[in-house]
């Protein structure tokens, strides 16, 4: 769940080195170029306090006097920043999502993010988080895209003691949510991983260190988000991050970083690009902090549909952006670097693999993110009783147990399974992934978690016998902001209302086909397409995907090995349908 505010199309990019055309009367906001006198309510209630200290009224004041105490500017912004969202009213249907202000969409509880940079949990931490639940979200859990954990049916009056046994164990929610830098995405096999080229644990250590909860950077014009990885299966979707750090070999220089910016999707999508230099390890930080300054010195601040960095990096272009950094913000000049090769093997790590000690990790997944705390109390007492204490969240929505010994591996598989966690799951089920959706989410138009859990157990039982080639991506959205990424996957579902054939508004979702991001199955990571009145009902997931898939089997060239991303942007839209 993101609840931020909607992007608008890209403009032209401006030629490398220009500056930005613009009306004098109308500033972009840039605090290098325009000044930092606020030009929106967002600015100015950011400027007054950015959201670190909100902290303090939460533990001594709203915490003691109840949801009614808070002051309206720190419930609806300042929250954000220690990973609190009010979650939505039950009972508001999707037609409301739009008309209804706030403080009328929005319940008296609250989302909580924990923040687990790196993807990185030990049991103890999981037990906690757990114990957490159920104690007070009614037992609810989700695993985020974002490597995250959020929780629900959160009481402000129970956030200090949340924090408190949190930070007991390591873990935390500063700068979760809101206009900083957010989670450090990070590869889920970092440190284990038989065929990783570097472990990048300690440059994401020296970034959340030195850098989360830095005043300096708690007033961004908008989220900035962050991925690094050391594994070629570059496994921590660098593609659609504002900076991502991606391993490479350098002919001379050894073993560092690829070094991407600009990504973002939305309703306004695009695709980070190399900077084309190579950064040492020891350079990770400082380069990510001068990437950040940018952002917060040149991002543009004056419309929030404008505010991401792929907007100012489309008009400066990479050269001048380098340019920029090189000059401004680090001490000397990076040297140029190669790209990374294409993925060789797919990111998401589900399945049994052999770390580089023997012992083996495994990848399992629930159905679209969804557990809750009774189950991570259990995968917690299961994991130490095979002799680990250690496991990782993913990008993906997934699960790894890392440390597992041979001779107990089958043995963990099934008590995953018993928990609803596949280690050996259908390719359906691997692929799916589903935000927030209506359920809790006040952006929402459509639930995304039931009908796209429905949608797996019906393709499991049509499909089953059908050989399908590789992972059938699908993802599914419960507004146009593409928490669920619609954009880069084989089939994504946008949610909105549509006629359907009686001339009634019902839910549904508007179709995306054939996007994605590079693995050992596509060369290059591309945006989906759309077909043009191409939508399904909510509860005609199942039906839709199994009609598009079959005729991808049927029409696919497998002497060419074919895609369904490949196939689904050749066909003729009539076979899309």
């Amino acid at each position: 769940m993101t609840q931020e505010t909607i992007e608008a199309p890209n403009r032209p990019a401006a030629r490398s080195g220009e500056r930005p055309p613009r009306p004098a009367s109308r500033p972009h906001g840039q605090w290098k170029v325009d000044g930092t006198a606020p030009l929106n309510g967002n600015e100015e209630w950011k400027q007054v306090d950015n959201g670190l200290s909100v902290r303090d009224r939460i533990e001594k004041i709203y915490s003691k006097g109840g949801f009614a105490s808070i002051d309206p500017t720190d419930l609806h912004g300042r929250f954000r920043v220690w990973g609190l969202y009010t979650q939505r009213k039950p009972g508001i249907d999707g037609g409301r999502t739009a008309t209804l202000e706030p403080h009328e969409l929005e319940d008296e509880f609250f989302m909580l993010r924990v923040r687990i940079d790196g993807g990185q949990l030990t049991t103890e931490q999981l037990r906690v988080i757990a114990d957490i639940s159920i104690d007070f979200g009614r037992g609810t859990a989700d695993l985020t895209d974002r490597q995250n954990i959020q929780l629900h049916w959160i009481r402000v009056e129970d956030v200090p003691e949340i924090w408190r046994r949190l930070e007991a164990v390591g873990l935390g929610t500063t700068e979760a949510c809101g206009d900083v830098p957010r989670v450090v995405l990070g590869s889920p096999v970092a440190g284990i991983a038989a065929d990783e080229l570097i472990d990048p644990t300690a440059q994401i250590d020296e970034i959340t260190s030195r850098f989360i909860g830095d005043e300096t950077l708690a007033n961004l014009p908008r989220k900035f988000k962050t991925a690094i990885t050391g594994h070629p299966s570059q496994d921590v979707v660098h593609e659609i991050n504002d900076v991502a750090f991606v391993a490479v070999e350098h002919p001379e220089l050894g073993i560092g970083y690829d070094l991407w910016v600009g990504g973002g999707l939305s309703t306004s999508p695009r695709l980070a690009e190399r900077l084309g230099v190579f950064v040492a390890p020891e350079l990770v930080a400082d380069a990510w902090h001068g990437v950040a300054q940018i952002f917060r010195d040149y991002g543009y601040r004056r419309l929030r549909n404008k505010a991401r960095l792929k907007f100012l990096l489309a008009d400066w272009g990479t050269e001048k952006f380098r340019q920029v950094l090189e000059t401004e913000y680090l001490e000397a000049p990076l040297p140029d670097g190669p790209a990374a090769p294409k993925p060789l093997a797919h990111g998401d790590h589900v399945g049994v693999h052999r770390q580089k000690d023997g012992r083996f990790y495994i990848g399992a997944t629930p159905i679209v993110g969804r557990v809750s705390g009774p189950t991570l109390a259990k995968l917690a007492e299961l994991i130490e009783a095979h002799g680990s204490s250690r496991l990782r969240t993913t990008p993906h929505q997934k699960l790894v147990i890392l440390d597992i010994p041979e001779d107990r591996v089958e043995s963990l598989i099934t008590g995953l399974d018993e928990l609803g966690l596949s280690a050996r799951p259908s390719l359906i089920r691997r692929g799916t992934i589903a935000c927030t959706g209506i359920e809790f989410c006040k952006l929402a138009i459509v639930e995304t978690k039931a009908f796209a859990t429905a949608a797996v157990l019906d393709l499991e039982r049509t499909l089953d016998g059908f050989d399908l080639p590789h992972p059938i991506s699908l993802h599914v959205n419960g507004c146009p902001n593409s928490c669920a990424r619609i954009q880069t996957a084989d089939i994504g579902l946008k949610g909105q209302l549509i006629m359907n054939d009686a001339g009634e508004q019902v839910p549904g979702y508007q179709v995306h086909l054939g996007g994605g991001l590079a693995t050992a199955d596509r060369e290059d990571a591309g945006l989906g397409r759309t077909v043009r009145g191409l939508k399904v009902e909510a509860d005609g997931i199942a039906v839709y995907v199994e009609r598009v898939v079959k005729r991808f089997l049927d029409e696919r060239d497998a002497a060419a090995d074919e895609t369904f991303a490949e196939w689904a942007h050749r066909a003729d839209e009539e076979v899309l349908r």
